[in-house]
């Protein structure tokens, strides 16, 4: 075998083609964003009990782009529609009173999805008692906090809608029109599981939501440890998860959605574990970034082999050269076929865990050069050069 060819290990490969085979975005391409899930969203028009109508539509923006499992499935700039589905204009006694739905999801590309979305909070106060019983309708109430509103639990979504204003009972006692301005952050909280088309990895973990059995079962732990949640340990992402993660991140300071999100594994200690359902923490290029990195090991092995003066039919015509110098020349080689390597597993949109097995067998590569080049005789471009590239690698593995 040319020695110059240098591949991932046959374990390795095996490995990622396992992943490959088990990953559902290989098979599929469909992930679920389960029921629960709660998007972020801000207004694109101001709402105003004393003016808009039941059944009116309106515009709201998704804040960052969604993932599931690291894989993005909501790109931001996505839009999600809203409809007035009640509203009761202040009076001297009363204050407004609106409610919402969101019945569908249009992403940038056009692509529609319809959804079965109702309004929440991200307060802890309003979110505790929207949740004080199940099935609760949801509404803005006029002149309280601070969007223009207040968001408060209504009742049971089994009552006539005439049972709201009664529902509410002092939360009406402003007397003043809802007004929520256009730019207001809302949530959004799905009421069924949405199934949407994997859109790319993604690059920045932060909205990352993890759905996967064996990294809920990974939080309940965690969060049981902590007297968090008291229920079995199952891997399902229930009412009493959804809630557990809820009061936690309320506590630790984080944005309280009760969705299992990339900050909140970070906080409960799964920063690195790797599972079927994703990675925490785990560091990937971009397609462009490791094509720049392919190309750039690939002009340094020819660098390399032209400092050495070998010719087109391999005949090394220098004879000053010490062995260390033809390692680093191997090494080189060997570090580009692993970084063309990469960039194909990266090209292929393939399961998480598969690119970061190849960027540990990319570093390791990079190891190799790095004991070759200590005792070669390398030239100050080929050193600079590498060092560059050194500094790439550092991305993928912070103790490089």
């Amino acid at each position: 075998m040319n020695p110059t060819r240098h591949f991932l290990s046959r374990a390795a490969i095996g490995a990622a083609m396992s992943v490959f085979a088990l990953s559902p975005v290989a098979a599929q391409n469909r992930l679920v964003l389960p029921a629960g899930t709660v998007i972020l969203v801000r207004t694109q028009t101001q709402l105003e009990s004393s003016t808009v109508s039941v059944g009116q539509t309106f515009d709201t923006v998704v804040d960052d782009s969604v993932g599931v499992d690291n894989y993005t499935v909501i790109p931001s700039g996505s839009h999600i529609r809203g409809t007035i589905s009640y509203v009761q204009p202040a009076t001297r006694s009363q204050s407004g009173v609106i409610e919402v739905d969101f019945n569908r999801i249009t992403l940038p590309d056009g692509t529609s999805y319809p959804i079965n979305g109702k309004l929440t909070s991200t307060d802890p106060e309003e979110r505790r008692q929207i949740e004080s019983s199940t099935n609760q309708r949801v509404v803005l109430v006029g002149g309280r906090g601070g969007i223009g509103a207040a968001i408060a639990g209504a009742g049971s979504q089994n009552n006539a809608t005439s049972g709201i204003l009664g529902a509410l009972g002092a939360l009406l006692s402003e007397g003043r029109n809802v007004s929520v301005p256009a730019g207001t952050q809302l949530a959004v909280q799905l009421e069924q599981a949405l199934t949407l088309r994997a859109r790319g990895l993604r690059r920045g973990n932060n909205a990352t939501i993890f759905t996967s059995v064996d990294m809920i079962r990974a939080a309940q732990r965690a969060l049981a440890q902590q007297s968090y949640y008291r229920g079995t340990v199952d891997g399902q992402l229930s009412y009493a998860t959804q809630r557990a993660i809820f009061e936690y991140q309320i506590d630790k300071g984080l944005t309280a959605t009760g969705n299992l999100d990339w900050r909140t594994a970070q906080a409960l200690g799964l920063s690195g574990v790797v599972l079927g359902g994703g990675t925490v923490g785990g560091a990937m290029f971009t397609a462009t970034e490791a094509s720049t990195l392919r190309r750039n090991a690939q002009s340094l092995a020819a660098r390399q082999r032209q400092d050495l003066t070998v010719n087109a039919s391999g005949r090394l015509n220098n004879t000053r050269v010490v062995d260390a110098d033809v390692d680093l020349w191997f090494a080189l080689s060997a570090f580009a076929d692993n970084a063309s390597l990469y960039e194909q597993l990266v090209r292929s949109m393939s399961a998480n865990d598969a690119i970061l097995m190849g960027g540990r067998a990319l570093i390791s590569a990079a190891r190799r050069v790095d004991a070759a080049l200590a005792s070669s005789r390398a030239s100050a471009a080929v050193r600079n050069a590498w060092a560059s590239t050194r500094s790439d690698l550092s991305r993928l593995d912070s103790a490089y």
